[in-house]
């Protein structure tokens, strides 16, 4: 069968088309703007992209087309495909009736950490012989695809709340029916389908309302809105999560710091000690998405204290604090943070780590929430940890230059807050008086106009000193 793709490039539907080529089908795709690493892991498959969205793509005639919830009416392909009446249907569906069916789904939804969660439950099961599927928003470092099918019943899916697609509008997650169900947190995001928070809980609350009442949910002991959604009903049993004293009543699952930057802490299981986790992660953040991860493979037969000793070698996710480059004593990083919480969480891990020493952020208010200022009086807060922040208006947004100047108004001798138009401009910015040793972050969901690699090019460049004269 020929399965053709519009949105490949987006991380849930590069991922499908990995699983697509496995089973045997003929997948190509159309996308506007790709960007590593999804476009780099798609070529490396054999799967054929095309740029843009234009009808000719659509010749010959694919058998089926999965349409990502990026597109809408109006993009010229979507059109051709209705006109000339071109079987389609959602990427979750899809995925649901050709993948999920008859497996032991384990999955992992929430506001934040879904992706580096989803990449430790699969390393888990990986480590401990199960041969998992799996589909995981992002590029584990572990692993050489996003995407498998794997030998065993169990299939670990990052489980997004987002919609399906334009003519379902039923969060992705619905489909996917989990035995197994990790629910990371909850807050306000997708701002542009969503109008409350409020609205988010029932999307959880109908994610919860299909774990049978033999499954497993786990979820963070202290969370307001997974309160409210699980208050709407819940036929399951569930477990908890928590770091030291954060709850007075006894968690299922607990956390003991060892070290205040979250890279070794005791895992605690019923109040009786497990084992002690070493890492090269920081952030509480990755100690909650540790605690759940072990918890949920716990529920299918694999030990705590097997769990834990995977974890101790676990590599990370791509853009998930990867380290980029270390030049001359600047270390370079690559982020995703999308929204505040994200960014806090980050920049707190990383302070912890390396104290007093300079931490630079370079943050792109990115995803369609943040574009329209949802955030707005939380996002100068949440980079408070940086010693200096740029943040980069690639989308000429008013509400960031007026929230940028009024800061900088009341802090006239102060350089905290900068602002730049462009990525040669933020390279210009970061590299003018820059200390050593120091840390610089970038944060953004997308491609960040290339500023990753342009930025260590410049570094390196500058390490080697001017070219010496021939002799």
């Amino acid at each position: 069968m020929h399965i053709h793709i519009l949105g490949i490039c987006g991380t849930f539907m590069g991922s499908l088309a990995v699983l697509a080529r496995e089973l045997g089908h003929t997948v190509t795709g159309s996308d506007q703007g790709v960007y590593p690493p999804m476009s780099t892991q798609l070529e490396r498959q054999g799967i054929s992209l095309m740029e843009g969205y234009h009808e000719a793509h659509l010749e010959p005639a694919p058998d089926l087309v999965l349409i990502g919830n990026a597109m809408s009416r109006g993009n010229p392909e979507v059109e051709a495909v209705l006109n000339r009446n071109i079987d389609y249907m959602s990427g979750p569906e899809w995925l649901s009736r050709e993948v999920l069916r008859h497996r032991w789904v384990m999955a992992v939804a929430g506001t934040h950490g879904k992706t580096t969660t989803t990449s430790m439950l699969l390393w888990i099961l990986d480590q401990a012989g199960f041969d998992p599927g799996y589909l995981v928003g992002g590029v584990p470092l572990d692993f050489p695809v996003s995407a498998r099918l794997g030998s065993s019943d169990f299939f670990v899916i990052e489980a997004d709340e987002y919609d399906s697609a334009f003519f379902d509008k039923r969060s992705k997650f619905v489909h996917y029916r989990p035995h197994t169900l990790i629910l990371n947190n909850l807050e306000f995001d997708h701002a542009d389908i969503f109008d409350s928070v409020e609205a988010i809980e029932r999307q959880f609350h109908h994610l919860v309302r299909t774990v049978p009442s033999q499954g497993l949910i786990i979820r963070p002991a202290v969370d307001a809105h997974l309160d409210k959604a699980l208050a709407m009903g819940c036929w399951s049993p569930v477990q908890d999560t928590a770091i030291g004293s954060e709850v007075i009543r006894m968690a299922d699952w607990r956390a003991e710091l060892l070290a205040e930057d979250g890279s070794r802490f005791m895992v605690i299981h019923h109040e009786q000690p497990v084992a002690t986790l070493t890492w090269d992660l920081t952030g509480l953040h990755n100690v909650r998405n540790a605690l759940s991860a072990i918890a949920a493979a716990r529920h299918v037969g694999v030990t705590p204290d097997h769990a834990v000793a995977a974890l101790c070698r676990f590599s990370g996710v791509k853009r998930r604090m990867e380290l980029l480059a270390d030049i001359d004593g600047v270390r370079v990083y690559d982020d995703f943070a999308h929204h505040p919480t994200a960014i806090e969480t980050t920049l707190q891990g990383l302070r912890n780590r390396v104290g007093e020493e300079p931490i630079l952020a370079l943050i792109e208010p990115r995803s369609n929430t943040m574009k329209q200022g949802v955030h707005r009086d939380r996002l100068l807060e949440s980079a408070e940890l940086a010693d200096r922040v740029l943040w980069a208006n690639l989308n000429d947004m008013e509400w960031l230059e007026s929230l940028i100047a009024e800061w900088q108004a009341g802090h006239q001798h102060s350089g905290h807050h900068g602002i730049e138009a462009s990525v040669d401009d933020l390279i210009q910015a970061t590299l003018t008086d820059l200390p050593r040793p120091c840390h610089i972050v970038l944060m953004s969901n997308g491609g960040f106009g290339g500023l990753s690699g342009k930025l260590v090019a410049e570094l390196e460049r500058i390490s080697s000193g001017p070219a010496q004269p021939d002799q």
